[in-house]
């Protein structure tokens, strides 16, 4: 029997080309990157890319992918990681892919060098600021007048500019900046100063100071009041000034500004405000805001922003509603929200005191320059106690306005009895005091210890230094405006940096400047062009590091935010010169060139 002849081999399966295809245009979007714009390295051949990353803190490239930081270092680092694993899937692959892949390596991420001279810092962050009230402020903006003569000029200058409000003597008009401090005499205005005028009288005309804390009305407003026997003798946490024989002056102070009837700002004239603002900012090279008083409608107009993705940069907002009841649940409670994840709302404000400027803050003994009162508190300690136990019982991060020795006090006293009595946890909690303004050398000492963040505005300093002394008398100054002592005796080594604006000017490196110089911005103070009480001033690392690193942290972004490094979003800004080692008064003089959000440039360009 003849044997059966031997089976044909098998024949060869054929190439799986979708699997090819597929490997192939993984591989391309591997050596190419994300689309144009949002997958580039970005270089400077002078190595100024300030990371505020204490592991590489000045590097010369940044990879940027997807709207994140992919990857630091040197140029040559940089591509070696790119090219890391293509010469390992070279070896496994065909060789006619070969020839293919070794095209694709030759087109790699676009590259951009910055300009000499020019550096690259994180995304600028202002921790305590108030968006909408900022654009409100630009509509009249009195910040600078010398005089009672001045404010009124500017007045007419906006009636004769808007024919609506020339021709319409009921429309209200509202301004904010008057600082009574830069004025002769330093008094206080009256309501018959905005009567003086025939185009202004019988208007209906309310003024902000530049604080926010006191409000100066015409006799109109007044009149709409009910005029002066209509009005409380007393006001709890506010006051009425009056004359000499007991007249309201047309002045009112912190919760007496209340009872002014001023409209309700309608939805066009709250886009009008936030647009100004934004603009603003991102010319600054802000990417990061915290809104240190976000009411009701405000956070409501913001949440519809996050809706439709028309958040330009990021948002931290502190709700506030007036009350001293519980309103936890009126303010919703918003985590990375909207089509962007840039809005956030996770944080609380409360008041505890005035201004300084308006005898408002609240001392623990009588002003110096006034002995006949001690300031306000605006919210009794007891009521102040029970709102901050249910803001942290329902897992609010609380931060409370307190400029004076007083409140400051009574809020750490608040503060020290939910952590050593709750057992609070300071680090998930994160309770803030805003303006941390005049603190008693023991309190300065308490609040480290308690790991309490102290948010402050350094150019809250440079601008009260002209009249602080004299307000607080040689000793009391010693704790004021005390940041490097606050910033050393952090728990963490933290010390986030605002600036109040509209209170003060947007651009951040007012504050950077303010911070590290402790001069105006025409380089002089109380103390001579050496700055004013320079022991309290910050080193330029310093004061980088709390308008990012340190206002993130503040803001639970620590890990996301604050710094150039790899994982976190790829926020930044470019400045045309190096504010970390030009001459002092070269600092305000910087000009941001761009202003990067997510990858995505929002300001100039690269």
């Amino acid at each position: 029997m003849k044997p059966s002849p031997p089976a044909p081999p098998p024949p060869k399966s054929p190439p799986k080309l979708w699997l090819l295809g597929a490997l192939f245009a993984g591989l391309t979007l591997y050596f190419v990157g994300q689309p144009e714009g949002e997958s580039y390295t970005l270089c400077s051949d002078s190595k100024n890319i300030y990371t505020v990353d204490e592991s590489r803190p000045r590097v010369e490239c940044i990879a940027v992918r997807g709207g994140l930081v992919d990857a630091v270092g040197t140029f040559d680092e940089l591509q070696e990681r790119r090219w890391k694993g293509a010469d390992v899937i070279e070896r496994v692959l065909p060789t006619w892919l070969n020839a293919a892949v070794s095209g694709l390596k030759k087109r790699t991420t676009r590259v951009i060098r910055v300009e000499p001279g020019h550096i690259v810092v994180p995304g600028l962050a202002d921790a305590h600021a108030h968006v909408i009230e900022n654009g409100y402020m630009m509509q009249l903006p009195l910040a600078g007048s010398n005089s009672v003569q001045e404010v009124i000029n500017r007045i007419k200058a906006y009636i004769n500019a808007h024919p609506d409000v020339r021709d319409d003597p009921t429309a209200w008009i509202e301004g904010m900046g008057w600082d009574q401090t830069k004025w002769p005499g330093k008094k206080f205005p009256t309501a018959a100063d905005l009567a003086t005028d025939p185009l202004l009288r019988g208007r209906p005309i309310a003024l902000s100071r530049v604080d926010g804390h006191a409000r100066w009305v015409s006799p109109k407003v007044l009149e709409l009041m009910g005029g002066d026997d209509a009005l409380p003798k007393e006001v709890e946490g506010g006051i009425i000034e009056r004359d000499e024989e007991g007249k309201a002056t047309g002045i009112f102070i912190d919760n007496a500004m209340d009872l002014v009837p001023v409209p309700e700002w309608s939805k066009a004239k709250m886009e009008e405000f936030y647009q100004l603002t934004m603009r603003e900012a991102l010319r600054y090279g802000l990417t990061s805001v915290h809104d240190a008083d976000a009411k009701v409608g405000m956070v409501e107009f913001l949440r519809k922003k996050a809706d439709s993705g028309e958040l330009p940069i990021r948002l931290y907002l502190m709700g506030n509603v007036n009350s001293d009841e519980y309103w936890g649940a009126q303010i919703p409670r918003l985590v990375d929200y909207g089509k962007r994840g840039r809005l956030n709302v996770r944080s609380v404000k409360l008041f505890t005191d005035g201004a300084l400027g308006s005898w408002g803050a609240a001392l623990l003994e009588p002003y110096s320059d006034n002995p006949s009162t001690k300031g306000i508190m605006r919210s009794s300690p007891e009521a102040l106690q029970n709102l901050v136990e249910r803001f942290w019982e329902d897992g609010w991060q609380v931060n409370i306005h307190c400029i004076g020795d007083r409140a400051n006090r009574v809020v750490l006293d608040i503060f020290e009895s939910i952590i050593v009595r709750k057992n609070a946890s300071v680090e998930e909690w994160r309770p803030r005091i805003e303006h941390a303004q005049i603190i008693e050398s023991g309190d300065l000492e308490r609040i480290g210890r308690l790991g309490v963040i102290p948010s402050v505005q350094p150019t809250h300093a440079t601008s009260d230094m002209w009249y602080a002394e004299t307000r607080l008398g040689p000793e009391r100054i010693k704790g004021a405006y005390a940041y490097q002592t606050l910033l050393k005796g952090s728990r963490n080594g933290v010390l986030p940096l605002g600036s109040d604006f509209p209170v003060e000017g947007v651009n951040p490196l007012l504050g950077f400047y303010a911070a590290v110089a402790r001069l105006s911005v025409d380089g002089t103070s109380p103390h001579g062009d050496g700055g004013w009480y320079m022991n309290e001033a910050l080193t330029r690392a310093q004061a980088l590091k709390g308008m990012t690193l340190d206002a993130a942290y503040a803001s639970f972004a620590e890990k996301e935010l604050g710094s150039l490094t790899p994982g976190k979003k790829a926020d930044f800004a470019v400045l045309d010169r190096d504010i970390m080692t030009v001459p002092v008064k070269e600092i305000l003089e910087t000009k941001v060139r761009a202003t990067v959000v997510d990858g995505e440039v929002v300001f100039g360009g690269l």
